[in-house]
C-alpha cells in the first residue's frame, strides 16, 4: 500500500514535475491548488483538469482572497515587470504565500495520515524569493513537527520535501520528460491574456523560456509576439 504525499499543486512547470516525481516515488500524491485572487487565475481551470490526469488521487482547491492584504502585482493592479529577471526581490513576490500554502498544506495532510509534503521550490533559477531558500524549507519542517498532535503525540514525523531546490530549470525539464510530463499541460505565466495565453516576458515565462533553450527542446507553450 502506498505512502499518501500532499503536492502543492499550481499547474505551473515546477509543481507538475514535483507532482509526476511524488508519483515515480511510489507516493500516492493528494493535490493542493489554491484561489487566492491571483491575477493569473488561468492556472486554476488548468489544475482542475490535469490533476487527475497526472496522477492525483484527490485534488483539494482552498479558495481566499489574499487581494485584501495587497502588497504584490499578483493580487493587485501592479504592473508585473517585464524587463528581466533582477538581483532583488521582485514585486511579484507575494507576503509569506508559501508560509500560507504549507500550513494548509500541513493540515490536510496530517488529517490525511501523509507525512510527505511536496513543494516545487527551486533556488537556482528563480525570481528570488525568501520563501524558495533551503533554510525556509528547513524550517518549516521543524515548525510543521512542533504545532501538530501527530508531531507532538510522535505518531509521524512530517517531511517537506523539495526534490527541484537545487535543480536549474533545464534539469527539472530533462527530468519531467523522463517521467511523461506533457508541459504543453501546464501554465507559468504571471500576466497571461484573458485567453490564457502566455506573455513570455515576465521572470516565469523568462525562466521557462531559459529552461526549455538550455535543454535544447522548444517549450510547447504558446506565447504572444
Amino acid at each position: 500500500m502506498n505512502k499518501k504525499a500532499v503536492i502543492l499543486y499550481s499547474s505551473g512547470l515546477d509543481s507538475t514535475t514535483c507532482l509526476a516525481i511524488a508519483k515515480s516515488e511510489g507516493f500516492d500524491p493528494y493535490a493542493i491548488s489554491f484561489s487566492y485572487g491571483q491575477r493569473h487565475s488561468v492556472e486554476l481551470e488548468l489544475a482542475k483538469k490535469q490533476a487527475p490526469i497526472i496522477g492525483a488521487i484527490d485534488h483539494l482547491i482552498v479558495d481566499f482572497d489574499y487581494s485584501k492584504v495587497g502588497g504584490s502585482a499578483l493580487t493587485t493592479d501592479a504592473p508585473v515587470p517585464k524587463d528581466g529577471v533582477k538581483d532583488e526581490i521582485p514585486v511579484t513576490y507575494v507576503p509569506a504565500r508559501n508560509t500560507i500554502f504549507l500550513s494548509f498544506a500541513l493540515g490536510w495532510a496530517e488529517v490525511l495520515g501523509a507525512f510527505d509534503i511536496f513543494i516545487g521550490v527551486n533556488a537556482l533559477d528563480y525570481s528570488g524569493y525568501p520563501d524558495c531558500r533551503p533554510e525556509y524549507i528547513a524550517a518549516f519542517e521543524t515548525l510543521a513537527n512542533l504545532a501538530t498532535k501527530a508531531g507532538v503525540e510522535k505518531t509521524g514525523k512530517f517531511n517537506i520535501r523539495a526534490p527541484l531546490l537545487n535543480m536549474t530549470k533545464a534539469e527539472i525539464i530533462k527530468k519531467g520528460l523522463s517521467l511523461g510530463v506533457d508541459y504543453s499541460l501546464t501554465h507559468s505565466c504571471y500576466d497571461p491574456t484573458p485567453e490564457g495565453i502566455a506573455c513570455g516576458k515576465c521572470d516565469s515565462c523568462r525562466l521557462r523560456l531559459k529552461g526549455f533553450a538550455e535543454a535544447g527542446l522548444k517549450d510547447p507553450l504558446q506565447y504572444m509576439e
